[in-house]
């Protein structure tokens, strides 16, 4: 015996018994009698000048049929309760049964939905398995895509959810429906929404490292330009202090040239290669989840499977037990009551069958469910790393850059100096000194 939940299928409700562990039936407890045969009381035969007795209620289900309810004791019944009817009594922590729930569906089907909406049961059949059960908890729910999920705006007494990481906006919160695609494909699952975030990540950083590439590329390639070009020829016959700075400038470019270098060898072995490493790791650990879940979702597909051939089961065994009881013949009456044994108990088997992939449903779910949390905080944990990873890869850069800045000035602090020391006058001096060809200026000729 288990909790006991209602679900929307092609437009049907149906109670559903969930296993629920430590719960034993006990035969003391009050239960639910069976509707009687071909007896139910046709609208207005009870007469409405005798009063129910104190403590019960009259209702009617989405077929039609009237129940009442104790509401002290919580039983139930489909026989209209006489003057001296017993009132059992319910221990206080065994008052949740089927009654208000078929009072729940009845609000839900004449008020909550408009005519017009799917969820409209007003003329919808309504299945209950055919045993004396206890209901330990009740609540409507809804299936998607294989998914049971609450309807707390049906049942406002129902305790809302919480958060399992309240204020973190943690991806273990948020992804548990699918996702409509706006283009008109087929929905995507919420973790496959993780999993296409996780996925354009590894993209992200793969461009990141391509970009660190092509920057390594360029800083070879004007590395080897500027070596290339310190060795010019050009203006090479400069002299005086002059030319001291002009050859300084030339060896500064070979200087920078070999800053360049060196910050392309650690752009390569501090930037790109770490985010190359993390990156294939990170793919990995994508790759192990992805198939875990959807191996997971798979299984809970065909258990859903399951319950829902087992509910179709049940309705036929239903159907054909109250055929047989409604063709019941007084001449044949042993016949026909063997037959209705069996069909009753075909009908019980397939309860029972019903309630045993209810159970594997559920705990498929609670699979995939515990699954879906532990992963989704793994994918957390993996985009977190790898953001930092990136934005310490990142800084790295940065500082290297600043570092290639500061000896690129150190190369060109020496030409400063020595063009801060340029004299047009000493060079003069030192030229003429070197090249003077006679100091005898020419004079008039004697006659």
């Amino acid at each position: 015996m288990g909790l006991s939940f209602v679900s929307f299928s092609s437009g049907v409700f149906s109670v559903y018994q969930q296993p629920h562990e430590g719960f034993q039936e006990k035969s003391t407890l009050p239960t639910i009698k069976q509707k009687p045969a071909a007896t139910s009381p046709a609208p207005g035969d009870e007469s409405k000048s005798v009063p129910l007795p104190q403590g019960w209620r009259c209702y009617k289900s989405p077929e039609g049929c009237r129940y009442y309810v104790n509401t002290g004791s919580k039983e139930t019944t489909w026989e209209r309760p006489s003057a001296t009817y017993g009132t059992p009594v319910r221990p206080p922590a065994q008052r949740n049964s089927l009654p208000e729930e078929l009072n729940a569906i009845s609000l839900l089907s004449s008020s909550s939905f408009p005519s017009s909406s799917p969820f409209d049961v007003s003329q919808k059949p309504l299945s209950l398995v055919s045993h004396s059960l206890e209901f330990v908890s009740l609540f409507l729910c809804i299936q998607i895509n294989c998914v049971t999920f609450p309807l707390p705006s049906v049942m406002p007494d129902q305790p809302e959810q919480q958060l399992l990481k309240p204020n973190e906006w943690s991806y273990c919160d948020y992804f548990w429906t699918d996702k409509k695609d706006p283009q008109g494909t087929p929905s995507v699952g919420g973790f496959e929404v993780l999993l296409q975030k996780q996925l354009k990540g590894k993209q992200m950083q793969k461009e990141m490292a391509e970009f660190v590439r092509e920057r390594i590329k360029i800083e070879d390639e004007y590395s080897k330009n500027l070596s290339k070009l310190s060795q010019s020829p050009l203006a090479a016959q400069e002299e005086g202090t002059l030319g001291e700075a002009w050859a300084q400038l030339k060896r500064s470019c070979h200087d920078e040239a070999e800053v360049h270098l060196k910050f392309s060898n650690k752009l390569q072995c501090e930037v790109e290669k770490p985010l190359l490493t993390f990156r294939d790791n990170f793919k990995k650990e994508l790759k192990k989840y992805d198939h875990h879940i959807i191996d997971l979702r798979k299984q809970l597909a065909s258990r859903y499977a399951g319950v829902e051939k087992a509910r179709k089961a049940l309705a036929d065994r239903q159907k054909d037990l109250e055929v047989k009881t409604q063709q019941l013949d007084i001449k044949h009456m042993n016949k026909h009551e063997e037959d209705i044994k069996k069909a009753r108990r075909k009908s019980t088997q397939a309860g029972d069958d019903l309630m045993h992939n209810v159970d594997l449903y559920n705990r498929a779910q609670s699979k995939w469910f515990e699954e879906m949390v532990t992963t989704s905080l793994e994918l957390e944990r993996l985009e977190v790393e790898r953001v930092e990873m990136i934005r310490q890869d990142l800084r790295q850069y940065t500082t290297l850059r600043h570092e290639t800045d500061m000896f690129n000035q150190s190369t060109v602090e020496p030409v400063d100096q020595l063009l801060q020391s340029v004299d047009p006058a000493k060079d003069r001096e030192l030229w003429v000194q070197e090249h003077k060809t006679g100091e005898l200026r020419p004079v008039d000729m004697d006659i």
